[in-house]
């Protein structure tokens, strides 16, 4: 895993030198601990941190072609390099290292922008012509890795991580107001907008092209959900098998120690089980937690003792003022899914031991294994059953009024289904996922800010996609929706700062993209069955996992933030909310929320952590006087302690 950078000077001026491609790659250190590489040409510049996996030795960045006029940056794996080298080498190609990064410039050479849809793997990847004078920036089809870029009048500027560009001082720190709006609504910045109006993130599946001439965006693949293959259970199983087995052992490619994530959920226990097909001896990381709610280390035990791997086990306390500053530095933008604090936990307690791990991300957007598909599947029911009207003037009327009627903090779910109901269905899922639903959002953001936003709806998000999805299948749109949306900008984000932050690669099988393909033909009534989530991967998985794993209750990866805003966090966040004003923020409806929480009328954890990351990022990247702070773009000098 690395990090990469870089500048092109649109009308080919030489650049001033390479010292601002160095202060850009310095904040990237943290991606790339063990070597640094910089490549300066005629109106490029460009930069590369290096974690070494494959080609320790040899495998240096940027890696140019043999004169020079083709230069390659890769932040990620190829896992199909050995095939593509030597079918590069009977075309003619001669290679000078072992590394993955060189089988795309020779790729390139010979296919042009065809190469991307022909790699197999996670990556960012930056490409320039210098004959052409064209830079290419192309991003992985599931979103693993990430890439943003910034446009000037002169300037292209590109990077792993949007603290890089803002390093180069080129780019303005203007809050984009839409991006925050969708924020509060989803919790993450959905690509390709960023939390600065200056900024965008390439795409998944998406390659950029700039030139002199102009920038063009293409889309390289789509996850076909139009074509429905009806087989038996018992030959969607061994395909199931047959598919992560495969996924799974091409990732095993590693030249440092290698390992895997295991909380004993079906997912990551499923890739463990691959990997002990396919190698001798595993080595497993987990963490546990003293509080019983959250801790799954048993369960991951019981599977690493099944297994018999090499198991290594932390017990921790999270401690949110701990790494607070942590996080919103390595996440660069507002990100409130706080799932974040024990990835980044279990990120440092793995890398004491490996320096890549494989992981089970992508199991519950495959296989419909979220509790929100069940129900969305049963409002579409509702929806057809009951007539408009009712839903319309009596459930959705109702569902506004229904927690003051009750009071008791368990009616928010009741609540937003009555809501839901009123809506069709997109507007229907879009209410339900929404951390702040629109009429709270509404509420929670000042009247000028509002203003600012025009007629402008968070829900177009979802509808890009839900649109474009090529099914009328209602549960494959919603996952289609969640795979361009909830998986790239929260889960994957989520992982890749948190891992990255202390220099440990994660794979994740269940993304392979032909492994994906494949599920993707599989019948939805297979996949949610009634209530029942990930069916048929379950179903699948029965001759390998233990029935415990299998079928107890889904258990999410969490932290007591609940009980964090009324004990340990308390005066901190507090201070943080109300110590100052905040103009795109309604104190009055902070405060409301902060006392409906401390008297426990409601959890409003999740929506106070939303907005604390928020004034957090805030904090550490738009200092209140409106200069720019390049101390903000030092690493943090708090670290975690286990």
């Amino acid at each position: 895993m690395c990090g990469i950078c870089g500048i092109f000077v649109l009308d080919g001026r030489p650049l001033l030198g390479e010292a601002v491609i160095r202060k850009m790659t310095a904040t990237l250190r943290h991606r790339g601990p063990d070597d640094e590489g910089v490549y300066v040409g005629p109106g490029i510049g460009l930069g590369h941190r290096r974690l070494s996996i494959i080609d320790a030795s040899g495998g240096h960045q940027p890696i140019g072609n043999e004169d020079g006029s083709i230069w390659v940056l890769l932040n990620g794996e190829i896992y199909n390099y050995p095939e593509l080298r030597r079918e590069l080498s009977r075309c003619g190609h001669r290679f000078s290292t072992s590394s993955d990064t060189e089988s795309i410039v020779h790729l390139y050479e010979e296919v042009g922008e065809k190469c991307f849809a022909q790699l197999r793997g996670m990556f960012a990847v930056a490409i320039w012509d210098a004959r052409q004078r064209r830079l290419w920036l192309a991003r992985d089809r599931a979103g693993e890795k990430p890439l943003f870029y910034g446009i000037t009048r002169e300037q292209l500027i590109f990077g792993s991580e949007l603290k890089a560009l803002l390093a180069s001082g080129y780019l303005s720190r203007e809050i984009d107001g839409q991006a925050l709006s969708d924020y509060f609504s989803l919790g993450y910045i959905p690509a390709p907008k960023t939390i600065y109006r200056a900024t965008r993130k390439v795409r998944p599946a998406h390659y950029v092209v700039a030139s002199p001439s102009g920038i063009r965006e293409t889309c390289y693949w789509k996850l076909p959900f139009q074509v429905v293959e009806h087989r038996s259970e018992k030959e969607w199983c061994e395909r199931i098998l047959s598919g992560l087995e495969e996924a799974t052992r091409i990732q095993l490619m590693s030249e440092v120690p290698l390992g895997a994530f295991l909380s004993g959920g079906v997912d990551s226990s499923a890739v463990v089980a691959m990997m002990c097909r396919a190698t001798p001896e595993v080595t497993t990381c987990s963490i546990g937690f003293l509080e019983d709610e959250f801790d799954e280390s048993r369960f991951a035990r019981r599977i690493a003792t099944s297994f018999k791997t090499r198991h290594f086990e932390r017990i921790v306390r999270p401690n949110a003022l701990e790494v607070l500053e942590t996080l919103v530095w390595h996440y660069d933008e507002p990100f409130a899914d706080p799932s974040a604090v024990p990835t980044y936990y279990v990120s440092k307690a793995a890398r004491e031991t490996v320096t890549v791990v494989l992981g089970g991300d992508g199991g519950d957007e495959n296989f419909a294994g979220y509790e929100r598909y069940y129900f969305d599947l049963l409002e579409n029911l509702l929806r057809r059953w009951l007539p408009l009207p009712l839903r319309s003037h009596i459930l959705g009327p109702l569902g506004q009024i229904y927690p003051i009627l009750a009071g008791f903090p368990r009616i928010f779910r009741a609540k937003y289904r009555l809501q839901s109901l009123a809506l069709d269905p997109l507007a229907g899922y879009f209410n339900s996922i929404s951390l702040f639903r629109p009429d709270e959002k509404a509420r929670l953001l000042s009247p000028d800010f509002r203003t600012s936003l025009g007629d402008y709806n968070s829900m177009s998000v979802l509808e890009e996609h839900y649109s474009s999805a090529d099914t009328d299948d209602p549960l494959s749109r919603i996952q289609y929706v969640d795979m361009k949306t909830y998986l790239p900008d929260d889960i994957l984000v989520k992982v890749d700062r948190a891992s990255m932050a202390v220099g440990l690669e994660v794979r994740a099988p269940l993304l392979d993209h032909k492994f994906m393909e494949m599920v993707a033909s599989i019948p939805s009534s297979l996949k949610l069955a009634g209530a029942e989530s990930k069916y048929i991967f379950t179903k699948a998985l029965q001759s390998l996992l233990p029935l415990e794993t299998l079928y107890r209750r889904k258990h999410g990866f969490g932290v007591p933030i609940r009980e964090w805003f009324r004990r340990e966090l308390f005066d901190f966040a507090y201070e943080a909310l109300f110590g100052t004003d905040d103009e795109m923020l309604d104190r009055k409806y902070l405060q409301k929320m902060w006392h409906q929480h401390q008297s426990r009328q409601a959890d409003r954890s999740w929506c106070l952590w939303t907005v604390l990351m928020y004034l957090q990022w805030r904090k550490t990247f738009c200092p209140a006087s409106g200069q720019h702070d390049d101390h903000a773009l030092a690493s943090p000098v708090a670290e975690a302690t286990l």
